[in-house]
């Protein structure tokens, strides 16, 4: 540690996980009983429980870090007693100069690190001995420490919140969409039910009367039938054609930033796939089943082979998106996409793909109320996307000592 000694605050010390608590390894899960409905979390080698026990052997407020697996190195804080297995060491003992919850952050914010220890190549692992001499920094006055820990405990609890929330309204969208995308609305805006409207047989199931089903490629604009893009688009050309991937396409949009770009001699071979603004995307090759939309900067850009372009008709383009997340377009595409080191779906297979299609007009009334949620949804993402930003930057700040805490709050306090 001596190299480090420089580098420390005035007021903080540098030392080793070692020697600041008792590491003590868990015991393996054969010995209890684990079930979905037990009164104690099992925690062992992964992110969340690995099930539950009538049975502990940890005590609440305690900090552990995965032993084993692919996860090992997450650092976690136990509000509860707990089953600590063999793949966690749970941290105990915590020196009584050091404020326990502060000890998690600092572990946290250096969570990377942790993992970064781990040894192995069939199941990695981290040895005890290189958590034992694993460093953090920490502020000699516990005020101090006790200080930023509530800092960022607030952050992480406004960070939970927001989690719910997202969870809430994906709950409400899955409903939503179950509802609106088998049984529709009628005239009044009001779901139907079989007790109350007529249905009928089709392909897909029990349907509406008013419905039909079409394949996927009746749904598209004339003379634009489903394609896909270019074979080989080479190696970057600056002042070039965009050509999307599918690595650029996640999140329900086109990643603009660092497109490849092709000659205008390749993409002027494939005039076919070229595209125009509002045309739906689907990933075919590698990871099937992305879906976004081309957004206005992109009209004129091209795909590659993996990516299949849909132009859909205009009345149908948002409520279509949603149809291919139904559990029978998702089950279709799953028996349908093949391959062993590279799973694909074929677009013959993709253009054969039944819609349950409701009258233009129903059609939109039911995407508006998706967009709805979705646009909720994606609020609460966004603001979670900052929050974590925001408590990134605190822990880099104060678990450092470059911002210190008192400094942190006069700056507020004056704004």
């Amino acid at each position: 540690m001596e190299e480090n000694q420089e580098h420390i605050p005035k007021g903080w010390t540098l030392t080793t996980l070692g020697d600041s608590c008792k590491i003590k390894k868990g015991a393996q899960f054969n010995r209890v009983e684990l079930s979905d409905s037990g009164m104690y979390p099992c925690i062992n080698g992964g992110v969340d429980p690995s099930g539950y026990s009538d049975l502990w052997n940890t005590d609440a407020g305690t900090i552990t870090i995965s032993e084993g697996g692919n996860s090992c190195g997450y650092v976690n804080f136990l509000n509860t007693k707990f089953w600590s297995g063999g793949h966690c060491y749970s941290l105990l003992d915590v020196k009584s100069d050091i404020n326990n919850y502060f000890l998690y952050q600092a572990l946290k914010g250096k969570q990377n690190q942790i993992m970064d220890l781990r040894v192995g190549s069939g199941l990695p692992n981290i040895q005890q001995k290189a958590i034992k001499e694993f460093e953090f920094l920490y502020p000699d006055s516990k005020i101090e420490q006790s200080e930023i820990a509530n800092i960022l405990s607030k952050v992480d609890q406004a960070i939970f919140q927001t989690e719910k929330l997202i969870s809430k309204y994906s709950q409400i969208k899955t409903g939503l969409m179950q509802d609106l995308l088998t049984k529709g609305v009628d005239e009044n805006g009001n779901i139907r039910s079989e007790e109350t409207h007529e249905f009928k047989d089709s392909p897909l199931g029990r349907i509406p009367k008013e419905w039909e089903v079409k394949r996927l490629d009746q749904m598209t604009k004339n003379h634009s039938p489903i394609v896909y893009g270019i074979l080989m688009p080479g190696k970057h050309f600056h002042g070039g054609i965009p050509v999307i991937k599918v690595k650029d396409i996640f999140d329900e949009k086109v990643h603009i930033e660092g497109l490849l770009q092709t000659t205008p001699l390749i993409a002027n071979s494939f005039k076919r796939s070229e595209l125009k603004e509002g045309d739906l995307l689907f990933t075919i090759r590698g990871t099937v089943g992305r879906c976004a939309f081309v957004p206005k900067e992109l009209e004129g850009a091209n795909i590659t082979q993996d990516t299949a372009r849909i132009r859909v008709k205009t009345m149908y383009k948002d409520y279509l998106r949603y149809a291919f997340e139904t559990p029978v377009s998702q089950f279709y595409i799953q028996l349908n996409t093949i391959g062993q080191a590279v799973k694909g779906i074929n677009l013959k297979a993709l253009r054969e793909l039944n819609i349950p299609i409701p009258p233009p007009n129903e059609a939109q009334f039911i995407a508006d109320k998706l967009n709805g949620i979705r646009s909720t949804i994606n609020i609460e993402l966004n603001k979670r996307s900052k929050l974590q930003s925001l408590k990134t930057g605190l822990m880099q700040d104060l678990l450092s000592g470059k911002v210190r805490v008192n400094d942190l709050i006069k700056e507020t306090t004056s704004v």
